[in-house]
């Protein structure tokens, strides 16, 4: 599997930031001593990261509302994935736990205030490509819904070659590429819009990495994809896109 992004991102969505998490022969299974008290501990600290300001009006969660309304979402019905996050701990709610991988990419969203996900690497068909959707993007049952239908043409998708495995960029990921107690080989991702410093996402991937190894074992190697450098290799290596250049 190749994990690419496609120029179209990079020419709509100017200095975005793709960081990538490949964990393999990792044990996804049970609830990790460490893993929800991570979490509870980023609920905790929620408030003091944010500041006084309101949250759709906070850098690192504005870019991605304008990035919603240009693709043609509008956010307060389909707000990204930390905003979401954001929202329900300011409401009261602790995060539930899910697997040791997504309490800590959930961990890691709140900490940095970055949209993360995961998706199952054995469930991906060839290669897994953020892109912009096209009219013509199979239909996809996203989670917790019951039917299945396509994303619209324009907005932004993660997909493989059997189709749409994320939805709205990171609003809600497929069924079929969930991450499970089963999982053993996965990928993760955290992103960013400008103003977001390259140093912050950066981090925000080695902790995540290092994190996976320590509560899930296996092999974990992590990178950051940008305008320039497009591609990671099944290795977990940084590859130019083929027009760079």
């Amino acid at each position: 599997m190749f994990f690419r992004v496609s120029p179209e991102i990079f020419s709509d969505y100017p200095g975005a930031l793709v960081g990538v998490v490949l964990a393999r022969g990792i044990d996804n299974a049970g609830q990790a001593a460490a893993a929800v008290p991570l979490l509870r501990e980023a609920e905790g600290k929620l408030a003091e990261r944010l500041g006084s300001r309101p949250v759709a009006e906070h850098p690192h969660i504005a870019p991605w509302r304008e990035a919603y309304r240009k693709f043609g979402a509008k956010p307060k019905d389909h707000p990204s994935s930390v905003e979401s996050l954001v929202r329900r701990v300011l409401r009261g709610h602790s995060i539930p736990h899910v697997n040791k991988l997504v309490d800590l990419y959930n961990a890691i969203s709140l900490k940095y205030l970055l949209p993360a996900g995961g998706e199952d690497l054995d469930a991906i068909e060839g290669d897994l490509v953020l892109t912009i959707a096209t009219d013509k993007e199979a239909s996809v049952r996203l989670l917790g819904e019951p039917g299945e239908r396509p994303p619209h043409k324009g907005e932004v998708i993660y997909k493989d070659d059997i189709g749409p495995v994320c939805r709205r960029w990171n609003w809600k990921e497929a069924d079929r590429t969930k991450l499970t107690e089963r999982t053993r080989n996965a990928v993760l991702v955290i992103e960013g819009l400008p103003p977001i410093e390259r140093g912050s996402v950066e981090q925000a991937v080695e902790e995540l990495r290092r994190l996976t190894e320590k509560h899930c074992g296996g092999a974990a190697v992590g990178a950051l994809l940008d305008a320039a450098r497009a591609r990671l290799d099944p290795t977990g290596a940084v590859r130019p896109r083929p027009d760079a250049g």
